[in-house]
């Protein structure tokens, strides 16, 4: 493939992503510090699937820390009650309720899962990504939760969480849905009173990357949790791939990246941003995994992880790593705003991408004969 990630396989960029986070926080410490908050979640799930390909402790003595330190051992902690977002570090509850048999992780398994019923929704039964933001679904909510409430469902039985996860990708897909490009608005706004909800369609204005990258990432994860034969499963496979699909044409030719509002690329003051790319290739990379997709598409991941990496990845004084380009904390805006935002090294929700993107890229690197 010519492909050398800079001398490094995918396995071990993950491995240095982590430590160099590990070596410079305690777990809790982890910004924003001393909070229940999904920034760490998807940065120390990713740690958890470097755990299981490398076996190595220190990983999940890691992520179990950063849960100990804020769930006591009656499992009550402190966690925003009036969004989707306090949702998705919980998917650390199951491997540590699994490994321990610690019914503390249970129970703050349930508070979370019990968000579900308090949570406000639109008529049609989507959740309002946050009370700051009423009458608002957005794609971000679909991995934030989504992936948690199925897991949740089929180990504590209750399977009819299952039907309300497929509701919520239904809502999502109907109505951010871009017929232009086939991909999707970053979300919607039922009321259509926000500022920037689109006349008629009362959708976003933009297709932003770390959001569309959420939504891949979710519904990837999401169709191996479906049982067989069940009806969602071939038709969240079609998602994917004319998603992929898709996404293939906004991929930079020169670097393999994709840009912040990822169907403007042509626009002087738009920009290639990391951690949306990197989702994109964890998306790509676990379609080409699990088979639903065709094994052609395994160049572009292999493409975007090398402008990820080249690009991105830069050393810092103390010889550890830093990902660099990863959009702060966003809103849904209009065109300006985003294109707008601060970068900064290190977010981790730039590195966990990273980290994610970096096993699934390793697995399928694993397979194949050179």
């Amino acid at each position: 493939m010519g492909s050398v990630y800079k001398g490094k396989k995918p396995l071990r960029w993950a491995e240095e992503a982590s430590r160099s986070l590990m070596n410079r926080f305690e777990p809790s410490k982890l910004p924003p510090a001393d909070r229940w908050h999904y920034h760490q979640g998807v940065f120390l799930y990713g740690m958890y699937d470097v755990w299981k390909e490398t076996k190595n402790d220190d990983y999940y003595q890691y992520f179990k820390e950063y849960v100990d330190k804020l769930v006591d051992e009656e499992g009550n902690f402190l966690f925003r009650r009036s969004e989707l977002d306090a949702i998705q570090p919980g998917l650390l509850l199951f491997p540590l309720y699994e490994k321990t048999g610690e019914k503390r992780y249970k129970i703050a398994a349930s508070k979370l899962r019990n968000l579900l019923n308090t949570l406000n929704k639109t008529k049609e039964g989507g959740f309002w990504h946050k009370d700051k933001y009423p009458y608002q679904m957005w794609l971000d909510g679909l991995y934030m939760a989504g992936p948690f409430t199925i897991t949740y469902g089929q180990q504590f039985e209750e399977p009819e969480l299952l039907d309300l996860v497929v509701q919520q990708e239904n809502l999502m897909r109907k109505n951010t849905k871009d017929e232009k490009t086939g991909l999707y608005f970053h979300g919607w706004d039922e009321s259509g009173k926000t500022p920037w909800s689109v006349m008629g369609t009362n959708t976003a204005p933009e297709i932003w990357g770390r959001s569309l990258g959420w939504y891949g990432m979710a519904l990837v994860n999401m169709i191996e949790m479906l049982p067989e034969g069940h009806p969602k499963k071939m038709e969240w496979i079609g998602v994917v791939q004319e998603l992929i699909e898709n996404l293939v044409k906004f991929q930079d030719p020169e670097s393999g990246l994709w840009y912040q509002i990822v169907d403007k690329g042509y626009l002087e003051d738009n920009w290639l941003e990391s951690s949306g790319s990197c989702l994109f290739i964890y998306t790509i990379a676990k379609a080409v995994n699990k088979g639903y997709v065709d094994d052609k598409y395994f160049e572009v991941a292999v493409k975007g992880y090398n402008g990820v990496v080249d690009r991105f990845i830069e050393v810092q004084p103390d010889g550890s790593i830093g990902l660099t380009d990863i959009c702060i904390g966003t809103s849904i805006g209009v065109y300006d705003y985003y294109v707008a935002r601060e970068t900064c090294t290190n977010d981790l929700h730039g590195v966990g991408a990273f980290v994610l993107a970096s096993v699934q890229m390793h697995q399928k690197e694993s397979t194949i004969v050179r």
